[in-house]
């Protein structure tokens, strides 16, 4: 299906009247009379596109390759729908073929050759700058937290512009052709830690809906274990699931160096320009939680770098700026009646001016009672020793982001109780 100017959405907004596209209308159509729930999904972000990028930022090779990531879907289902991205790019995506499969391990093997995608009854996806397509209803039931390998064909001219840059998983880029439907890893010569094109997978059957946990690098997880699935998001849905068949499922749509205000050249849109794009693209949020901040008050103070600077623009910030910026988000929670959770700042070895306005930030997160609640990340990580510095063994090492441990322990200190509570939308309406 090519859809050059045409994007496939979330919800059908016009149908077209000419005969030989009436079956994309149909299609859509009935994706959207579906019961579908998010059961994982990532949050896409600009590559930069500058001449003699650090090998960081430097993307590997896809055209005329096929692409396999493996994601771990956080619900099971009987059957699934894949959502394509071709936001933050300046050209088509071509996609030729793609294909999901049961991944029986990290070294990108499937256990069978799974279920052929298609987009409008038509294997080939080709969408716009800016584009977005579903995936038509897939016959594979899924389980959840366990791999699922995504194998995608590209075209010959494809690049990649537009990525999740720290997955915490690994991804695989074949030789030259289509591999998607190999079962074992052998094509698979080059390895790269991004999620690419494809930033969600809902399933059916999921009546507990999901819970949206989005910021910057804590959520992310970075410098967590990679491939482990250790991030405080992954460790909250396991213990949401222990001995309960209905949990919901657990998102998590953090980009590491994000901040709430400013836009970056490496670390994405600034939160309150994504957050309701990433909010209403995801079927059966019920609950978000917030965690984002740092970055903004912390890049103001970081030198200028020659050449690529991921931390401009350096804006300062106050706590005024903040909590405006907080407020934003919560009214746009509000108008799409999905429950609203802050989550305070995490203790960072700050100097005392930056310490100051993030203990003001906590202290108006606490006593505010324009949010649904509050998740006091803070106090579940701090030293009680020294309250501005992490645990030491909640501690990565960098004295910013936690361990796996201290994941652990952020994903402990969310209330459960504030995940079933009535939010302040519903109780308004």
């Amino acid at each position: 299906m090519l859809l050059d100017g045409l994007s496939l959405s979330r919800r059908t907004r016009w149908c077209l009247h000419l005969a030989a596209l009436s079956l994309i209308c149909g299609v859509a159509q009935a994706q959207d009379a579906g019961a579908w729930t998010a059961a994982w999904m990532t949050s896409l972000q600009s590559i930069p596109q500058r001449e003699a990028l650090p090998p960081l930022y430097q993307a590997p090779d896809v055209a005329g390759r096929t692409v396999r990531q493996v994601v771990y879907p956080t619900l099971a289902g009987d059957s699934i729908r894949l959502h394509v991205s071709n936001h933050y790019a300046s050209t088509p995506l071509d996609i030729q073929r793609m294909r999901v499969a049961r991944a029986s391990g990290g070294n990108a093997a499937t256990a069978d050759a799974g279920v052929a995608v298609t987009f409008g009854g038509q294997p080939r996806l080709r969408l716009p700058p800016g584009g977005e397509a579903d995936s038509d209803p897939l016959p594979l039931k899924v389980a959840s937290h366990q791999p699922y390998a995504i194998s995608t064909l590209l075209g010959a001219g494809q690049r990649l512009q537009a990525w999740h840059r720290v997955a915490s998983q690994t991804s695989y880029v074949s030789a030259p052709g289509d591999h998607t439907q190999d079962t074992a890893a052998d094509a698979y010569r080059v390895h790269f830690t991004q999620f690419a094109w494809v930033d969600s997978l809902a399933v059916t059957q999921a009546p507990a809906g999901a819970v949206l946990a989005i910021g910057d690098s804590i959520t992310d997880g970075m410098r967590s274990t990679p491939g482990t699935n250790r991030r405080w998001p992954d460790a909250l849905s396991r213990r949401l699931g222990e001995n309960n068949a209905h949990a919901p499922a657990v998102l998590n749509a953090g980009i590491s160096g994000n901040r709430l205000l400013s836009d970056s050249p490496c670390y994405g849109e600034r939160l309150v320009g994504r957050f309701e794009r990433e909010l209403s693209a995801q079927p059966g949020v019920r609950t978000v939680i917030v965690l984002i901040g740092i970055n903004d008050i912390n890049f103001a103070a970081m030198p200028p770098h020659r050449g690529l600077d991921c931390d401009e623009p350096h804006t300062a910030v106050n706590a005024d700026a903040l909590i405006a910026g907080y407020r934003r988000l919560i009214d746009t929670a509000r108008r799409h009646h999905v429950r609203v959770l802050l989550g305070t700042l995490t203790p960072a070895a700050l100097p005392a001016p930056r310490e100051s306005l993030r203990l003001a930030v906590n202290q108006w997160m606490r006593n505010t009672r324009e949010a649904d609640g509050v998740v006091d990340f803070d106090a579940a990580l701090r030293d009680p020793a020294h309250p501005g510095s992490l645990r030491a063994s909640y501690d990565s090492g960098d004295h910013i982001h936690p361990s796996d441990a201290g994941y652990a322990a952020m994903a402990q200190a969310v209330p459960l109780s504030l995940l079933n509570a009535p939010n302040h939308s519903t109780a308004a309406h």
